[in-house]
């Protein structure tokens, strides 16, 4: 079995490490954060020119029609580049929750980002902070053209720059995701600390906002299934995200042991140092075959995919935050300083870390999944014993 990417994979993979090396160098990364210029929206132009915002998506509604592994590979190199921008939130999360909804609203909107022309986020967690699909409790109640919402959203990513929040909500019905446009009535944004401020983090108030009938994307089993099918895709993107991030640091701190020189010769020649290196680079690949396993898995086995990418994540939670760390420390004194790109990774890496679930909440997926499978294996037996 060849569990190398093939050809038109490589060819893919090449021309996304060029754009992104012309279109977001280091420079603009800094400036981005420092200065809050706003280069992310001249990238995500280029993205939308190369169709990017389609890339998951049937070719009738406007996509690429390309696979879980293409996307893997994008946002491997997005990863490497640190690109900054919505599109994690637009196109894995926001994108694939309106393909599993599969309503004619959401089909249109999907249409909208598929062409470049609407940004979109997701807006679930709430006070306990969860990932799981059952806390959403914000109340949607019932009103004379479809729903109100009421109460506030926490962590929503790239709220304030996008066109719709798809909302988790919970009627009568069960589980409601409704569209709520940017500069609705009775909507507030606020900003929210985040350690990484590439990837900005809002909180988002509902004061008895209207959504019509129309907006009203999926309500009960299929909002359930379409957002946490959602959940699954944008946490695949994210860990291949995490994986370009761990070989930029690993290729520069490879680089930087190279020709940093102490007592006389390269620090790369001192035992402590290649160890590290050595456990960087055991971690990076072992990662990779992590992320390209769940890859490959979403897009031939689905029934099997949410097991894969909670071990994806697992282990690249942990990996990209310890990778980071052993990087600052082959690094030395400069490592800690604001003039060298690594502590933006470092930073994207505990962010990352959070987001979707960290490596103990997905641990406690994986249980619940193998333990799941176990017992549904002992009824079937049981039944054929009958």
């Amino acid at each position: 079995m060849d569990f190398d990417l093939n050809e038109t994979q490589k060819l893919f993979q090449r021309s996304a490490r060029e754009l992104f090396s012309q279109e977001c160098p280091s420079v603009l990364v800094r400036e981005t954060t420092e200065k809050d210029v706003p280069h992310a929206q001249n990238l995500w132009e280029h993205l939308v020119e190369q169709g990017w915002t389609g890339l998951i998506f049937p070719e009738e509604l406007g996509g690429l029609g390309l696979g879980m592994v293409e996307m893997a590979v994008a946002f491997e190199e997005m990863g490497r580049a640190l690109v900054p921008g919505p599109y994690i939130s637009t196109v894995p999360f926001a994108g694939s929750l309106l393909l599993k909804a599969g309503s004619r609203g959401a089909l249109e909107y999907l249409r909208a980002i598929a062409d470049g022309t609407v940004k979109a986020t997701v807006a679930l967690l709430e006070e306990d902070a969860t990932w799981d699909v059952d806390s959403a409790a914000m109340p949607a109640a019932e009103a004379e053209h479809g729903v109100a919402l009421s109460g506030r959203k926490l962590f929503v990513p790239d709220a304030a720059g996008a066109d719709i929040i798809i909302t988790a909500a919970r009627s009568r019905a069960g589980l409601v995701l409704a569209a709520v446009r940017l500069g609705a009535p009775g909507v507030k944004i606020n900003p929210m600390p985040s350690v990484d401020s590439l990837r900005p983090l809002y909180e988002v108030v509902f004061e008895a906002v209207a959504v019509s009938r129309d907006d009203i994307l999926a309500e009960g089993k299929t909002a359930a299934a379409a957002l946490t099918a959602s959940i699954d895709v944008a946490t695949l993107a994210l860990t291949a995200e995490m994986l370009g991030g761990m070989q930029w640091i690993l290729d520069a701190t490879v680089e930087y042991a190279k020709t940093r020189k102490q007592f006389g010769k390269p620090i790369g020649q001192f035992q402590a140092v290649q160890h590290h290196c050595a456990n960087m680079l055991l971690m990076t690949e072992s990662t990779r075959s992590a992320v390209y396993y769940a890859a490959w898995i979403a897009g031939n086995e689905p029934a099997l995919a949410p097991l894969a990418i909670s071990m994806a994540k697992t282990y690249a939670s942990d990996c990209y935050r310890e990778v980071g760390n052993l990087g600052i420390q082959v690094h030395g004194g400069i490592g800690f300083t604001w003039d060298h790109e690594i502590h933006f990774y470092y930073k994207r890496a505990k962010a990352s870390e959070l987001m979707f679930g960290d490596a103990l909440y997905h641990r406690e997926r994986i249980a619940r999944i193998v333990m799941d499978g176990v017992g549904q294996s002992s009824l079937a037996s049981a039944r054929a014993g009958d």
